[in-house]
């Protein structure tokens, strides 16, 4: 069972980044199409998460799903609006990541 919620899990990040993506290209919802795109990939993404939190603990949900999120936003703004991230920021994000793999490996609510 956790694998599957893990594979959702998977699934909602990536709606979530496609989501945030299009919310650059809604330019404040007033775009039909990118707006529509944003509105969907959201409610994937929350109804999926949803569905995680049946079988995994919510803390460490939120911090895949968000840490994953700020990696993968920041690699697709990287290379579809060329917003190259700063050594700050990459050793942010890298805490971040570090952050999430303590949580899952070490800490005894993942193991709920």
């Amino acid at each position: 069972m956790r694998t599957s919620a893990y594979a959702l899990l998977a699934i909602a990040i990536v709606a979530e980044v496609v989501a945030t993506s299009a919310l650059r290209a809604s330019d404040g919802f007033s775009r039909l199409v990118p707006s529509v795109i944003v509105v969907i990939g959201y409610g994937i993404s929350f109804y999926l998460l949803s569905l995680t939190l049946k079988s995994l603990p919510v803390g460490i949900v939120y911090a895949v799903w968000s840490g994953a999120g700020i990696v993968l936003i920041t690699l697709v703004a990287a290379l579809l609006f060329k917003q190259i991230p700063d050594l700050p920021a990459v050793l942010g994000m890298g805490l971040i990541v570090a952050g999430v793999i303590v949580l899952n490996v070490f800490s005894k609510v993942s193991a709920h």
